[in-house]
């Protein structure tokens, strides 16, 4: 049986639902086509969709016959959804493409034909509305080469059997009209796409179905049908032609399978959307590390339970708690970056008195359901952000989060999302060694062309740097949100090889590389050219020969690149232009062009901003002062561990990488790489001079009675020298939504992750022999009066109302300072400047969660001990 699916994609208004219930019809899935208009489509289930009469959310509809079964995906037609419609391609197959033939190629059929290149689909076109268009078919095609390219062919009348004679017209009957130079031209037009077909046609005069199936399969041929899907004129021919010229898959035996979608059902259950790839996938399977509670194979907002799922076919499954769209399971690689991003970033505040904070919890569904609206919670302002497409869709979501959640949500007018990226190759290094900590980083940072994203490799041998500590390093860096160092805002299109590392055998921990790497990130940015970059829109203008003089003058203004054509009737003005100019621009156009012109807009990517100097004024982002992605490098001289700035830290470091970047023929850069080496003699620091750059950078050094003891690493080893106990102190709900398992227990019960936190913490203080606090932010609980309680060893506070977290850790350590070293785990950003303040030593909540996991592994290792030696004594012996 051949299973394959086919996501059907098209600008809004080209008749897109209407085609897919006539396939539906036209296959005998549904016994009456429904419409958009009346609100009985099949696919359209939702009450936002048949409010608005467009479609939404994606959905998938199965159509079998003996021999084949078809998925059917269908996709949002309105741009501000064009990010839900490129994930459903991770599933897709093939590709069917409404047009419009009345209005052609529009805005959004050029951003879907961009998707389908990069997704390397073949695609079926469906010129649809053919009964109220004056247009000939030639004209239309004609209009799709000039817009796409070629490949682009008339399939209505076409040969679908062996024979040459064997034709199918639009009553789906064998065409005996048809005479021999009707097949010539067409067999003549497909050959010429490709060598093997020519060979093919110059021999026999034909080209087998085979043959033309490998075009479609390899994007060298696109069939093209015509018709009206609302009076099912052409469906047939549609319908059928899909089932002839796609072609049986091969499918790997090993497993692998494609996440594009995640959704929640009615009672909260979290599903996981999935195109199966390869092997099988059954009821109870184990997939990456959890198990397949439930498959479910949808049929519009119907499923039926399946037992197995076989290669090509999608279907919904429950139990993969940290799943994400764009996810490969089994041999399948994860998806490429999306080429489809917001570039507004706004606001969400809630009317009705709702916590923001609360709030932000629930939506953190909304989240995973759709990760390029990147919903974030900024712990300083306490405001949610989002990033949305358009007007459009910050409505829809509204009425969402109101109908979800009951919270009357408003989104505030958007803000420009702007990214930074370098210009040439830099060296950063990054090196942390607080007392018994060591880790350094060396890490080469290039340019990539724009769209490429972040990507992560290593140069470094297993000999020089262990392969665990090598993996650890890029699955830190992989896990960061990076900025950038001018505006502070997320960094793009580079690529981060490491090229150099050390370790030490005793001091070394997992989050000691975490700092090295991410201090090497920033280091290695600070040092070198930053670009600033800004959204761009491509534009086409089509304008009376009246207005053409104010739209050039009016684009040039705007900093956009673009060209003319002229049209006689008409010119055309194409090109590229910042978001932030062509935003509002609109209103304008029409009005100059008195109704007359036509402006289309897409989002284009990301390019060198046209202000920089006015953003980076405006913005007002100091690096020095951001203490979450500090530069600087921690080293150690006589056990105690001093900061050196970032433009200091290439004279201490204890690693020459052997990277050598310079220059030869002009500008062009020349990266060289040799062995990394050790250098000797910088091991340890002379500790007057590490104090003197400290004082000459931030001023005289300040230590707090109860700070750290200055730490001899000689008198330590002698017998009898006597330590101080560590005091861990943990801010709970950071750690609940740092930790994934944790914060996805808190979506949907908060007290359950909050138990189970202090339980794993409980374990980690038996364990570890530390002393180990953890504090829960109570400041918003208005008259609370705060709680502290022991359980099982542990420390659980509770702040009083209008305390925070941060306030009472400074009253904590100022008790217990002089008697443990203090270490304060968050990610927090006020808390963390606590610590600093204080003088005591900070952690991540991941670096937390390491130390938490390594003390349950060794318990678990412990209860397994125990349970064979009971088992042992327990046997009776034989006499």
């Amino acid at each position: 049986m051949k299973r394959f699916s086919l996501a059907i994609l098209a600008h809004v208004d080209a008749g897109k639902t209407s085609t897919a219930e006539s396939l539906l019809f036209e296959s005998g899935m549904i016994k009456t086509p429904g419409r958009v208009d009346h609100g009985d489509a099949f696919l359209d289930t939702e009450r936002l969709e048949k409010q608005r009469k467009i479609t939404i959310f994606s959905k998938q509809a199965v159509m079998e016959g003996p021999d084949y079964k078809l998925t059917l995906l269908d996709t949002p037609g309105h741009t501000d959804f064009g990010a839900e419609a490129e994930r459903v391609l991770y599933a897709a197959d093939y590709a069917l493409l409404v047009i419009s033939a009345p209005e052609g190629v529009q805005a959004h059929t050029w951003q879907l034909w961009k998707l389908l290149k990069r997704s390397d689909l073949p695609v079926f076109v469906w010129i649809n509305k053919m009964d109220i268009c004056s247009r000939p078919c030639e004209e239309i095609i004609a209009e799709l080469k000039e817009n796409f390219g070629e490949g682009f062919i008339d399939f209505s009348a076409n040969p679908v059997g062996k024979g040459k004679n064997d034709l199918i017209n639009t009553d789906g009957k064998k065409a005996a009209e048809h005479n021999e130079g009707d097949l010539s031209a067409f067999y003549e037009e497909t050959a010429a796409l490709s060598e093997n077909t020519i060979e093919e046609y110059l021999e026999t005069g034909t080209v087998s179905d085979d043959s033309i199936r490998q075009l479609i399969l390899s994007r060298r041929l696109f069939p093209c049908f015509f018709g009206s899907a609302l009076k099912q004129q052409g469906i047939e021919e549609l319908f059928k032609g899909i089932l002839h010229w796609t072609q049986e898959i091969n499918r790997s035996q090993e497993f692998g399978a494609r996440i594009f979608k995640i959704t929640h059902g009615t009672q909260g259950e979290r599903l996981s959307w999935l195109k199966l790839t390869g092997g099988s996938l059954k009821l109870r399977d184990v997939v990456d590390g959890e198990k397949i509670t439930q498959i479910r194979i949808y049929n519009g907002s119907r499923f039926e339970a399946a037992q197995e799922l076989y290669p090509g076919e999608v279907a919904a499954v429950s139990g993969l708690s940290h799943s994400y769209a764009g996810q490969g399971l089994g041999f399948e690689k994860d998806c490429r970056t999306p080429l489809l991003e917001a570039a507004i970033l706004h606001k969400i505040s809630f009317t009705d008195g709702t916590d923001p904070k609360k709030a932000y919890i629930e939506l953190q569904k909304l989240a995973a359901e759709d990760p390029q609206l990147k919903i974030s919670w900024n712990e300083t302002s306490g405001e949610i952000s989002a990033h949305f497409m358009g007007r459009v869709q910050i409505e829809v979501l509204e009425k969402l989060i109101e109908d979800r959640f009951g919270y009357e949500a408003r989104i505030s007018p958007g803000e420009i999302i702007y990214k930074e990226t370098i210009a040439a190759p830099t060296e950063g290094i990054g090196h942390f060694e607080p007392l018994r900590h060591y880790a350094e980083v060396h890490l080469l940072l290039e340019p990539l062309p724009a769209g490429s994203g972040l990507i992560f490799e290593s140069a470094v041998r297993t000999d020089d740097l262990d392969l665990n500590w090598q993996r650890l390093i890029l699955g830190e860096l992989m896990s960061k949100k990076h900025l950038g160092v001018l505006t502070g805002s997320e960094l793009t299109d580079v690529k981060m090889t490491l090229i150099a590392g050390r370790a030490h055998l005793k001091h070394t921990e997992g989050g000691d590389f975490r700092q090295a790497a991410l201090r090497a990130v920033r280091h290695g940015l600070r040092t070198a050219e930053n670009v600033l970059l800004e959204p761009f829109y491509s534009f086409r203008a089509v304008v009376p020969p009246s207005s053409v003089g104010r739209a050039a003058s009016d684009f040039k203004a705007m900093h956009a690149a673009f060209e003319t054509r002229d049209h006689g009737a008409f010119m055309e003005l194409s090109g590229r232009a910042p978001v932030s100019e062509l935003s509002d621009y609109l209103p304008v156009f029409q009005s100059y062009t008195r109704g007359l012109g036509k402006l289309t807009l897409r989002f284009d990517g990301y390019y060198p901003c046209h202000d920089t100097e006015k953003v980076i004024e405006r913005i007002g982002y100091d690096a020095d002062r951001d203490i979450e992605n500090p530069a600087d490098s921690v080293f150690c001289s006589h056990g105690s561990g001093v900061i050196v700035r970032w433009d200091r830290v290439r004279e201490f470091m204890h690693v020459d990488s052997g990277l050598r970047i310079g220059s030869e023929g002009g500008s062009e850069t020349t990266v060289e790489l040799s062995t990394p080496k050790l250098k000797s003699g910088n091991l340890d620091f002379d500790e007057k001079e590490l104090e003197a750059i400290m004082q000459r950078e931030f001023g005289p050094i300040k230590r707090p009675k109860y700070s750290n003891v200055r730490y001899n690493r000689a008198a330590s080893e002698k017998e009898g020298a006597v330590s101080k106990k560590d005091y861990i102190i943990a801010d709970g709900y950071n750690m609940i939504f740092a930790w994934e398992d944790l914060k996805d227990l808190a979506q949907t019960d908060i007290d359950a992750a909050r138990d189970r936190l202090i339980t794993r913490l409980v374990n980690y203080k038996n364990i570890s022999g530390k002393e180990v606090a953890v504090i829960f932010d109570a400041y918003n609980v208005k008259g609370g009066e705060g709680s502290s309680e022991d359980i099982g060893g542990l420390r659980v506070v509770f702040t009083r109302g209008g305390e925070t977290a941060d306030a009472y850790i400074e009253r904590l350590v100022h008790e217990i300072g002089k008697s443990f070293n203090v270490k304060i785990a968050s990610s927090d950003g006020m808390i963390q400047i606590t610590a600093l303040r204080m003088g005591v030593l900070r952690m991540s909540a991941s670096e937390l969660k390491g130390e938490v996991e390594n003390a349950e592994a060794i318990l678990a290792e412990k209860l397994e001990e125990q349970r064979r030696s009971d088992s042992f004594s327990n046997t009776p012996r034989q006499i």
